[in-house]
């Protein structure tokens, strides 16, 4: 077929050629003929003068339409200098002007190819001279194009017929060449012949495997290169019977059976081949045999090395998954006794220093040390239990001499050795008589540090121990050293981070009247987490309720959150907003980070993403004021059980800043229970958030639950044993003041109301029971009230709150915050703020939404009056 194709595109090439070339031909045909019947007719006598003439066309029409029809040409013209026809063959076209014979003007005569009125044709140009080599006017002559083409057209049918017959010789010849081809390469193509030569080559000289074949009568009929090496045939073993080349009687007569084989292993001489033969008829005609051989004298002897090897890198790969799966220190050791037993030794020992197993740095004596694991293929063993102490007295021992040279010492049979007996003699012969025989000791070793020691014992019925056991069974040892440093040290870190932690949480939850408080905090399976809670009491009775949560687990991250606590605590001191608290401790987290930042301190969690809620609860009236940054908004159960999750401004956590902070309010029935929680409590990997509010507002819908009851019934509901997350969980049921324990006045924006008002609150404090008080509590409202009424704003507003202490606070319009000071003996006053400071237990200044609060409280139980004598003592007067 390809053959063909080439045929056709060859003919074809040809057949165009000619067609070209008749064209090209006809061209120059029409061309020649042109010029020659325009050089005739201008030099022609008479034509000259006749252009002269008074009447050139008259002269020149009838002679130019003359020669046309003799000449064969399809038009002749003469023009004058300016191109103008004084004569055509198309009489409509005398007196036109035509153009491209300005060369012709200057003298020139050619041929060319024209396009244009009135058709495309090959002409010839040639200018008409006078006597004096003047030129006078023009002479064209020309053949139309398309006349020239009817030559070839008449030419084609002929080259067409001369192509279809060599086309037709050229396959006809091909393919008998072919068909007598394939007779001789039975069927095989070119490309499959070179292939079948290379094969042959590659399977004669490259291929590392013998390859025989044996005609059916026994002969050899090819012989690869590594066949003649590995069969140790002669130069002329081709066309010799097997019998005559010595092969050996097994395998000359595996080749004369023509029987298949498989990996026949066959001694030839001093190898052993692995011979493997098939029959050749059905593939290559002829009845014979193929064999191939492949040495494998040294593969046999490497067999069983290889086993036992592949045996012990099964058993380290095994080890490597096994053991360390725990951060326990005690589990990794006993992990590694259970990989040992019974695959490497009927009995596996693991003694560890104290220091190790109490998670601190390694101890420089290792002269004792507490055994940790053990275990054997069977019980009654001799060894000591787990959790005596070991230790190594003698220095002659297999043990000491392991932890001297700090590498594994072999004693391969016990009953001829005699330096291990030396510091127990009894325990020894008990070790004897229960059939162990063989030992090997490793001290356990990680980043240079003794850990502690492993010994491997075996007894009756197993091998003892070969060189080739200690490598083993110090890798192994190696693994678990490194596993069990890794315990250690995550058992040193998680003890300290959670030692940290404890007392970075609240230790106890301080004591206020305001609310029922209970609370929980649960780490996580991983270690310690940045979860956190608080119970600030404030001012007026209030108490503020806290709950954020860190990004991230450890130590670091316990360290972020007293970082953050701390920060809560400041900041609640200057009694402010929610939202105004949050907008602080956003800008305290952004200016830490930077720091953090510019530090480059890797190990430094940031403190960017944290997320915190910060209620504070009021128990005049039971109002709650919350802003949260990124936290969960808390759960709300009414006294009759009901569950709702209010709708409070979210802001963006902390850190992220550009956002303003709100705040949400909400009252509060008394008995109403506030569910603080952070994410870890309701997320995790078998749910999302809303199932894990569906079952928070399942678990606390009882009405009759106290907070205590109500943290348990979380934690048991909501936590698997190990959370994935830490958790930090606060509840607290709420309580009201009675109003008759609150009294407030609204002030006249007068000093002389100040008398008045004093007078009712020392009537109030009478009623309350409270005399024995009230000398100082007049004390300070005058002062209060007075400092408010000169340098405050209206409105003014006297309140009393009694509960465990005396409240007495004094708000006006003004944000002017007075400032304590001492007076000079000289002063006429400043004294006023320094007699409240001294008859108050506590007192300070919070900001509302208009102006300020100065607060003064005063303990009920166990004050004292203070002495008015000494006090004017004090003030210096």
């Amino acid at each position: 077929m390809l053959q063909a194709l080439i045929m056709l595109l060859l003919v074809a090439a040809g057949a165009t050629a000619l067609a070209v070339q008749g064209r090209y031909d006809a061209q120059r045909t029409a061309e020649d003929r042109s010029l020659a019947v325009a050089e005739t007719f201008a030099h022609a006598p008479g034509t000259a003068l006749a252009l002269r003439s008074p009447h050139p066309a008259a002269q020149l029409q009838p002679a130019t339409e003359q020669v046309r029809k003799g000449s064969g040409v399809d038009f002749v013209s003469v023009l004058d200098r300016r191109g103008v026809r004084i004569t055509d063959t198309d009489p409509t076209l005398i007196g036109t002007k035509t153009g491209g014979v300005g060369r012709a003007v200057m003298g020139e005569m050619y041929t060319e190819t024209f396009h244009g009125r009135p058709s495309d044709a090959v002409r010839a140009v040639v200018p008409v001279t006078d006597p004096g080599r003047r030129v006078v006017g023009v002479v064209t002559a020309g053949i139309k194009y398309s006349n020239v083409g009817q030559v070839l057209d008449r030419q084609l049918p002929m080259l067409l017929g001369m192509a279809a017959g060599a086309l037709l010789l050229a396959t006809g010849g091909a393919a008998l060449v072919s068909r007598r081809l394939l007779r001789q390469t039975h069927g095989l193509g070119p490309a499959e012949m070179t292939r079948m030569y290379e094969h042959h080559d590659a399977v004669l000289h490259a291929v590392r495997e013998g390859v025989l074949i044996v005609g059916g009568d026994g002969r050899v009929l090819l012989a690869n290169d590594e066949a003649r090496r590995l069969l140790d045939l002669p130069g002329d073993a081709d066309q010799r019977h097997v019998r005559e080349l010595r092969l050996g009687p097994g395998l000359a007569q595996l080749l004369l059976s023509g029987e298949t084989a498989s990996d026949e292993v066959v001694p030839a001489g001093d190898r052993l081949l692995a011979v493997n033969t098939r029959p050749t008829a059905p593939y290559g005609g002829a009845q014979g045999l193929v064999a191939t051989f492949r040495d494998t004298t040294e593969l046999r002897a490497l067999t069983g090395q290889a086993e036992v090897a592949r045996s012990r890198l099964s058993f380290l790969y095994e080890a490597g998954v096994r053991i360390g799966t725990t951060l326990g220190v005690r589990r990794t050791a006993e992990e590694l006794t259970e990989v040992a037993v019974p695959r490497m030794a009927d009995v596996v020992t693991v003694e560890l220093l104290d220091s190790v197993l109490r998670g601190e740095e390694p101890s420089g004596a290792v002269r004792e040390m507490r055994r940790t694991a053990l275990r054997a293929t069977r019980g009654g063993h001799p060894v000591q239990a787990v959790g005596e102490v070991i230790r190594f007295l003698a220095a002659d021992t297999p043990m000491a001499a392991a932890l001297r040279q700090g590498k594994a010492v072999l004693v391969p049979d016990l009953r001829c050795a005699g330096d291990w007996r030396a510091q127990d003699p009894e325990g020894a012969r008990r070790a004897l008589d229960d059939g162990l025989h063989s030992l090997i000791t490793v001290p356990l070793r990680a980043r240079g540090v003794v850990l502690g020691m492993v010994n491997f014992w075996r007894g009756a019925g197993s091998p003892r121990f070969e060189e080739e056991d200690v490598a083993v069974a110090e890798e192994l040892v190696a693994r678990a050293a490194v596993a069990v440093d890794n315990a250690r040290r995550y058992s040193r870190e998680h003890a300290l981070a959670v030692t940290l932690q404890r007392n970075l949480l609240p230790l106890g939850l301080p004591d206020q009247a305001a609310l029922e408080v209970a609370s929980r905090y649960l780490p996580a399976e991983s270690g310690v987490g940045g979860d956190w809670f608080d119970v600030i009491p404030l001012p007026g009775f209030r108490v503020a309720l806290v709950v954020g949560d860190i990004v991230g687990h450890g130590l670091q991250a316990a360290v972020t959150m007293g970082r953050l606590r701390t920060a809560v605590l400041n900041f609640s001191s200057l009694d402010l907003a929610p939202d105004e608290l949050l907008g602080h401790l956003d800008e305290m987290v952004t200016r830490l980070d930077t720091q953090t930042e510019t530090a480059a301190d890797d190990d430094q969690v940031p403190l960017t993403g944290a997320t915190c809620l910060y209620a504070v609860y009021d128990p005049v009236g039971g109002h709650c004021t919350l802003s949260r940054a990124g936290h969960l908004a808390p759960a709300v159960v009414d006294p009759q059980g009901r569950v709702s999750f209010p709708e409070l401004p979210l802001s963006p956590p902390l850190g992220v800043g550009g956002h303003p902070f709100e705040a949400g309010e909400l009252e509060l029935a008394e008995g109403s229970r506030l569910v603080l929680f952070t994410d870890g409590l309701i997320e995790n990997r078998g749910r999302d958030v809303d199932e894990g509010l569906a079952m928070l507002s399942s678990a606390v819908a009882d009405a009759d639950l106290t907070p205590e009851e109500t943290c348990r019934a979380l934690v048991e509901t909501m936590l698997p044993g190990h959370p994935s997350d830490d958790v930090a969980l606060l509840v607290a049921r709420t309580r009201l003041l009675d109003p008759a324990c609150v009294a407030t006045w609204d002030v006249p924006f007068d000093v002389e109301a100040v008398p008045r008002v004093r007078g009712e609150a020392a009537r109030r404090l009478a009623e309350w029971g409270l005399e024995e008080t009230a000398f100082g509590t007049e004390l300070i409202l005058s002062e209060l009230l007075t400092n408010a009424l000169r340098y405050g704003a209206p409105p003014v507003r006297v309140r009393l709150l009694l509960g465990r202490t005396l409240v007495c606070e004094v708000a006006d319009g003004s944000n002017t915050s007075p400032r304590l000071r001492r007076a000079a003996t000289t002063d006429e006053g400043g004294r006023g703020l320094f007699l409240v400071s001294r008859f108050a237990d506590l007192w300070g200044t919070r900001y509302a939404a208009r102006g300020k609060v100065i607060w003064a409280e005063q303990r009920l139980e166990g004050a004292s009056e203070p002495d008015p004598l000494a006090l004017l003592d004090v003030l210096g007067v």
